[in-house]
């Protein structure tokens, strides 16, 4: 490799073959496995989403109805894991405590068997569902409280969110909450799913590369971005200040959370749908004032920026339907990782069809021929 063919970031750079998902950044398109995410949000479900990004195919009935049946079945978490939990200190980011336990569950479920189809099913299964239940779990416990157990007589999402507040989600809540697992399932080769894949090429166990994957997802440049998000519009605290706020971002050419995206040069087409989930949500449980103000950033930023390719992303309007439904800010990025572990599945067994180990090059530029100092000298 010569110096001209590095690209800080690898941007642009190829480092997988996949059928998995696809964006168009100029027109803002998204699909998976060729159905545009449009379709996936308004017609289907989190979990057959999860069955189609996974198997490569959409579920029959029988299929979907057996993969939910597995998933119901295996929410629950070892006591193991919930006593390593109440370790944890109660001060510690959600995100690490999640890495934490991914990682450990490959302690429970450590025979490695990649070339076994009905391993692989169950490592899909098991992460697929005992994810969301640590997530929450973890919300207790940090509170001093003990973990609210799985219902089984409820959806994927809806089950997640009386795990998190012991009251049971009205309908519309609940799909509104399966729409947004589906729009942050998978998104091409980001810096986690990159994470991902690379850890699966060394051909580690599943629970190994979710940690890994998950570990990536917590930096502010990846899943954190809505929690940021949310801060910065409790910063500025009316539509009023919204200029003020923007014209010191534009004088000292600042980055402005929720807008500008790698891939996308036009309005994520994700953040298109959660603004009209947003929208119906607040019609459900009512408006709040955070909303006009991101209304207002949005008008003000695309009108200066647009012609820049500036334009809000996934993580701008995500934030605030989590925000309606009560929660917590730090839990918002964890509930990325429980959508992304789909993709990240996804990408592990298409790593696995054709593997070879990741080992890229550098191109050194320190010195040479160096002596050693003696420590005296030093």
């Amino acid at each position: 490799m010569t110096a001209c063919e590095y690209q800080i970031g690898l941007e642009g750079i190829p480092a997988a073959q996949s059928r998995i998902s696809y964006v168009d950044g100029k027109i803002g398109r998204l699909e998976y496995r060729g159905v545009p995410i449009e379709q996936l949000a308004e017609h289907g479900s989190f979990l057959e989403t999860a069955y189609l990004l996974i198997w490569g195919k959409f579920p029959t009935a029988d299929d979907l109805s057996a993969f939910q049946y597995e998933i119901t079945h295996h929410r629950r978490a070892k006591y193991r894991i919930r006593d390593m939990m109440k370790c944890f200190p109660e001060s510690g980011h959600p995100m690490d405590a999640l890495q934490a336990s991914a990682a450990a569950l490959g302690l429970f479920y450590s025979k490695r068997a990649l070339d076994d189809p009905t391993y692989i099913r169950r490592a899909v299964v098991r992460l697929l569902a005992k994810i969301p239940t640590m997530v929450a779990a973890f919300e207790h416990i940090r509170k001093g409280n003990d973990p609210i157990q799985p219902r089984d007589d409820l959806s994927y999402a809806a089950n997640f969110l009386y795990m998190l507040n012991e009251q049971e989600p009205d309908p519309i809540q609940a799909h509104i909450f399966d729409t947004c697992l589906t729009l942050h399932a998978e998104h091409t080769m980001n810096a986690s799913t990159f994470s991902a894949r690379v850890t699966a090429s060394t051909l580690t166990d599943p629970y190994a590369i979710v940690a890994s994957a998950v570990g990536t997802l917590g930096g502010p440049l990846h899943g954190g971005a809505n929690e940021e998000v949310i801060e910065m519009l409790e910063q500025i605290g009316s539509v009023e200040n919204v200029r003020p706020f923007l014209e010191e971002k534009f004088a000292t050419k600042s980055k402005i959370m929720g807008f500008g995206h790698r891939v996308y040069k036009v309005k994520d087409p994700r953040a298109k749908i959660l603004q009209k989930l947003v929208e119906e949500l607040f019609g459900e449980l009512g408006s709040d004032k955070y909303y006009e103000i991101a209304l207002e950033l949005e008008k003000i930023v695309t009108d200066k920026l647009g012609d820049k390719g500036i334009h809000p992303n996934v993580d701008f309007y995500s934030g605030l339907v989590y925000k309606r439904l009560g929660i917590p800010t730090d839990l918002f990025t964890p509930i990325f990782a429980i959508a992304r572990v789909a993709g990240w599945l996804a990408h592990w067994r298409e790593q696995l069809e054709a593997n070879r180990i990741y080992r890229p090059t550098q191109i050194y530029i320190g010195e040479h021929n160096q002596p050693y100092l003696p420590i005296a000298e030093r």
